[in-house]
């Protein structure tokens, strides 16, 4: 066994003894498919905070491309850039075994992804039910061109397709399962539409606070329920569903204390976390701050925050803790998803919040 191959074993069989792979096709696809060929150049950030490129030259390149992490693979969709907000990247993959065994995909069904990105997802996916199945779509044309080349000279030929992921690809529907490795505020119709009856759509909610994987079962009429996925997974959005960075604010304020720490609100590991992102949608969040787009923000301190604009988010935050104890603290695994008629909503029994 040469290099690589015992690097993709040993990240095999991490995978295996976390937990997140037990489906053999799996197995066997993280097992044979080379990363190393998807990944030629990536970014890595230092603790400074500045990006260091890696490529092949970098002494460390091979180590680092089976390392179980997201690698950066484009800034500000320019692929000249070293720095900047990521465009494209190669996903933990942790995410990706859980995502593919979520899929719950079976020989001989139609999978469509959306998100080409650089290729290495597609080729799981083609190792698994066979490049004839699969089609993926990436809106950047450059991305898509080289995900291509890469996957034709790696023996896979999936249908490649640049184009808006949000519209899906009519020309190959219907499709058994969907696939978004990107995240959405709110699930594209298309999908659904395009999805028969009873098929899978696995993606992730876009939110700033809250976000999360999730799994729905489609009507095969745009319409379709689930439920929102123990695990955790964080996406670049879909380009069409990106928002701007809400601004943090300054003028008047009210300062007062408080015992709520900021992390209990925005740490994905919080248990509270995905209830807050209920409470506080299209929120913002950083080291130290919330804000959002109407001109609301916090500046939490520690011991008290500081509030301005017309809402007062942390009395927003605080009330919502209230409400989740009072339901008893529902982890993150016992909401659902419904995309009906009358919109998209999160569900808690009989309780239900607006996307």
């Amino acid at each position: 066994m040469d290099g690589a191959g015992a690097l993709r074993a040993e990240l095999t069989d991490h995978l295996l003894g976390d937990g997140v792979l037990h489906d053999s096709k799996w197995l066997n696809a993280f097992r044979v498919v080379p990363r190393h060929e998807f990944l030629p150049r990536f970014y890595r950030q230092l603790h400074t905070g500045d990006w260091e490129r890696v490529t092949a030259r970098h002494p460390d390149w091979l180590e680092l491309v089976y390392a179980d992490r997201v690698w950066v693979t484009q800034f500000d969709g320019d692929d000249t850039m070293t720095g900047g907000t990521p465009t494209c990247s190669s996903s933990m993959p942790t995410i990706m075994a859980i995502m593919l065994e979520a899929l719950d995909v079976h020989n001989g069904q139609s999978v469509l992804e959306v998100g080409t990105g650089t290729g290495y997802n597609a080729a799981l996916l083609c190792h698994a039910v066979g490049s004839g199945n699969v089609t993926t779509i990436d809106v950047d044309p450059h991305i898509s061109r080289r995900a291509r080349k890469r996957l034709h000279r790696n023996g896979f030929f999936p249908t490649c397709v640049t184009g808006d992921g949000a519209l899906g690809h009519p020309a190959r529907a219907p499709y058994d399962r969907l696939l978004a490795t990107c995240s959405v505020s709110t699930i594209p119709p298309a999908w659904l539409e395009q999805t028969r009856r009873g098929g899978l759509v696995v993606t992730t909610l876009h939110r700033p606070i809250g976000a999360g994987l999730v799994l729905i079962t489609s009507d095969g009429d745009g319409t379709g329920e689930g439920r929102v996925l123990s695990e955790d997974g964080r996406f670049m959005p879909l380009r069409a569903h990106a928002r701007p960075p809400a601004p943090t604010g300054e003028g008047a304020f009210d300062r007062r204390a408080t015992s709520l720490r900021l992390n209990s609100v925005i740490d994905p590991a919080s248990p509270f976390e995905f209830f807050a992102g209920i409470a506080l949608p299209e929120v913002a969040a950083g080291r130290d701050w919330l804000a959002h787009s109407d001109g609301s923000w916090v500046h939490h301190h520690g011991s008290h925050v500081d509030q301005g604009g017309p809402r007062r988010l942390w009395d927003i935050a605080e009330q919502a803790l209230a409400d989740w104890n009072d339901l008893g603290k529902p982890r993150r695994s016992q909401f659902g998803i419904t995309i009906g008629d009358d919109g998209q909503h999160l569900t808690l029994g009989d309780l239900r919040w607006h996307l």
